[in-house]
């Protein structure tokens, strides 16, 4: 499923919408792209960034580990050294960065999943999910071993509802008012965890990869949705290509280090 976002924001709270008396944020650091201004973005070449699930049918992964799942696998190829300097992904990634961060999850299994675990990428793992993440590609310039694989009918379900956050862990909000398939919730969810990285000074970066980018997907109480959205946190606004309307508010990024 493909997924557009445009940021929107400033820096984030902890699970709980923080009182209207919140201190204001810090500063943003020099690499975010919320300093830069959208107008534009549009005009320059654009990227996707592929993700792969693996979905087997005999056992396929819960949606809320293979959301979390998805978010860590952004994290990782931001984070990865051949993502930065003259690494040899680093010129994708500041191409795709500059444009729109979009995102495509499609699904495969068996010798599919083979295959394309053999081209350049990471694959992370879950509680039971596996996601691989590629190195950004031009919009139309898939590789074929990723462009026949389905981008539809990635659904998956929870066994039991997910339980409350563990303390201290970034949390991404889900809005509990927009339905949407997995394949686009797990795009969403890397919408959010970029937006959330792209805040952090380097020691919280580096804290948070040490941790094994450690992080929860949770749908957000009806009640306090409103108040996160509201409260100047990085928010994802989908772009409107695919299943909900463009300019509609999907994710909100909390880290423990953002003010409380």
């Amino acid at each position: 499923m493909s997924s557009d976002s445009t940021p929107s924001g400033t820096a984030p709270t902890p699970p709980a919408p923080p009182p209207s008396s919140a201190a204001p944020p810090p500063a943003q650091p020099p690499s975010s792209p919320f300093r830069h201004e959208e107008t534009g973005r549009d005009e320059v070449r654009q990227f996707v960034l592929p993700l792969l699930a693996r979905i087997e049918k005999t056992a396929p992964p819960a949606r809320t580990d293979a959301l979390e799942t998805a978010a860590r696998a952004v994290l990782t190829i931001l984070a990865d050294e051949r993502s930065h300097g003259d690494g040899e992904w680093a010129r994708a990634m500041r191409d795709w960065q500059d444009a729109r961060i979009r995102k495509v999850v499609r699904r495969a299994r068996g010798a599919e999943w083979r295959r394309a675990s053999e081209l350049p990428g990471i694959t992370v793992t879950g509680a039971a999910a596996e996601v691989r993440v590629y190195p950004p590609v031009p919009l139309g310039g898939w590789p074929k071993e990723l462009a026949k694989l389905q981008v539809s009918g990635t659904e998956l379900a929870d066994p039991e509802p997910p339980g409350p956050p563990a303390a201290g862990v970034p949390v991404l909000w889900l809005n509990p008012g927009v339905g949407m398939s997995a394949g686009k919730a797990m795009a969403q969810a890397g919408h959010g965890a970029q937006l959330a990285w792209w805040e952090l000074g380097d020691a919280e970066r580096e804290a948070w990869a040490a941790n094994g980018f450690a992080l929860a997907v949770r749908t957000a109480p009806k009640d306090h949705w409103e108040s996160l959205v509201a409260a100047g946190f990085p928010v994802v606004r989908d772009a409107g290509f695919t299943e909900i309307p463009a300019g509609s508010p999907t994710v909100v990024a909390t880290h423990p280090s953002f003010p409380r």
